[in-house]
């Protein structure tokens, strides 16, 4: 290894250290059991900045777990309207388009960055704004109005880097989800390749 991260505590949500005295301790089984291995991985990876304790608090399981049935609610519309695509065509591309496009370029430039720093909770900031603001509020609903060839490639592009970004997080939901993809990188996930900023998908004009 080249690099060893340590982290904080993990503390109940008053700041306590958990201890059989106090009763505070909470079972990761029993979190697991109830929001799934992906809630309970990505809130203790991505709600804290490296080095510091966390306060566990149930409530933030519950959003997390929101987090991914919105990211499985989005994915099935995306899958539902792909299905029949065979290859990614970007040559007719409408301002919404190229807007996601810019949008989705720029975030897997931070993601990237840092990811490379281990600064975690700040990669799922960045992917939550992306996935919740703008492709799932903005650009899903935009795309309902016109669904021709080009709007399911960008579709497909857009869940397959969203995907792989998440997958260091969330690795049992992206993997199911990257499965049912009709053009993918790799047979599986796990070995596809960490996604790259490309200059020729950052649109100046992409504004809406």
């Amino acid at each position: 290894f080249k690099d060893c991260v340590i982290h904080g505590l993990i503390r109940d949500k008053d700041g306590r250290k958990m201890s059989k005295s106090l009763g505070n301790g909470v079972d990761p089984f029993d979190m697991t059991e109830k929001y799934g291995c992906d809630a309970l991985r990505y809130y203790l990876n991505t709600d804290c900045a490296l080095g510091t304790d966390l306060r566990f608090d149930e409530i933030k399981m519950t959003s997390t777990w929101n987090y991914i049935n919105k990211i499985w609610n989005a994915s099935r519309f995306v899958l539902m309207n792909i299905e029949d695509i065979k290859e990614i065509t970007l040559d007719d591309l409408k301002m919404e388009d190229k807007w996601i496009l810019t949008k989705l370029n720029k975030t897997i430039k931070k993601a990237r960055r840092h990811m490379e720093k281990y600064e975690f909770n700040v990669v799922g900031t960045e992917l939550y704004n992306f996935i919740w603001d703008d492709f799932c509020d903005w650009y899903i609903e935009l795309a309902k109005i016109n669904m021709n060839n080009t709007t399911k490639s960008v579709l497909c592009r857009t869940l397959n880097q969203i995907l792989k970004m998440l997958h260091p997080f969330m690795p049992y939901v992206t993997e199911e989800i990257y499965s049912l993809l009709p053009i993918k990188d790799a047979e599986s996930i796990m070995i596809a390749p960490y996604p790259i900023y490309q200059e020729e998908f950052t649109f100046s004009s992409a504004t809406i």
